[in-house]
């Protein structure tokens, strides 16, 4: 006998849900959606961002909004949340709720229930598309998001070596996996080489080379992007802050050409 099919979660007012994924953690994956869900922002997209580690959030923190709180507001005699926008990207985190020092002991239960709560119990209106930064991994929270959610897609985030490549690998293969069938759109990797600054012709693959290109070859997806390793990225966010604060036009363009590809290479779902 056939599994009877999991009930979708219905969020009609939003048309495309992307998630962010890697296989390890380290790899810059939540710089990398809060970036690009600037990115879409900045290109007129009603943008939302949902802070799906919630063993580990960290979206409030790359926002500088650690101290804010979602509103509660009053729809149909239920109270849901006002999401918290930073930048004009509406943004929800498990990391609003919880003092610095507080760590979430939940069993997988409880995790999916305040996962859904968080797509479900947040005022949205209308978007375009929202961006959702998973934790590391392929456990309840990603198995939870993608059978309950409509997504229009993943993207892969990985660094060049081989462990991590490994790891990616394994994140890639979940969403190719028949009982979860999500599209891969393609593959960015991250730290894929370091320029020093008095001398910006030249690259140092400290990490090995082209790994993401070979895992983008391994699943028939685009390579969406290789970002080098630079300390502006980081540190913006541990700032709370995005490159789009920052002075290196360079960046810049290198997140609006992966947004842009992103949005180039998604499948239509509604």
């Amino acid at each position: 006998m056939e599994p009877k099919p999991v009930q979708k979660v219905a969020l009609p007012n939003i048309q495309h849900i992307i998630v962010v994924a890697s296989g390890k953690g380290g790899v810059g994956k939540s710089t990398i959606a809060a970036n690009l869900a600037v990115s879409l922002s900045r290109q007129g997209y009603r943008t939302a961002l949902v802070d799906a580690d919630l063993y580990g959030p960290s979206i409030p923190l790359m926002f500088g909004i650690q101290e804010e709180r979602p509103r509660l507001i009053s729809r149909d005699n239920k109270e849901i949340f006002s999401p918290v926008i930073k930048y004009g990207v509406k943004i929800i985190s498990i990391g609003f709720f919880l003092s610095p020092d507080r760590s979430l002991i939940w069993r997988g239960p409880l995790v999916t229930n305040a996962l859904l709560q968080l797509f479900t119990n947040t005022e949205w209106g209308e978007i375009d598309y929202m961006i959702v930064d998973f934790p590391p991994g392929t456990g309840d929270i990603q198995i939870t998001t993608t059978q309950k959610l409509n997504l229009s897609g993943a993207i892969i985030v990985t660094t060049p070596q081989e462990i991590a490549l490994s790891d990616a690998r394994k994140a890639a293969a979940m969403f190719t996996h028949t009982n979860v069938n999500v599209p891969i759109i393609g593959i960015i990797e991250n730290m894929a080489w370091f320029t020093p600054a008095q001398h910006p012709d030249e690259k140092y693959y400290l990490f090995g080379k082209d790994g993401g290109y070979k895992l983008s070859r391994e699943f028939n997806v685009p390579l969406l992007g290789q970002i080098p390793l630079v300390t502006d990225i980081e540190e913006s966010a541990e700032r709370g802050v995005t490159i789009y604060n920052q002075p290196q036009e360079y960046l810049i363009t290198l997140f609006d050409d992966i947004s842009n590809l992103i949005l180039d290479n998604m499948t239509p779902t509604k």
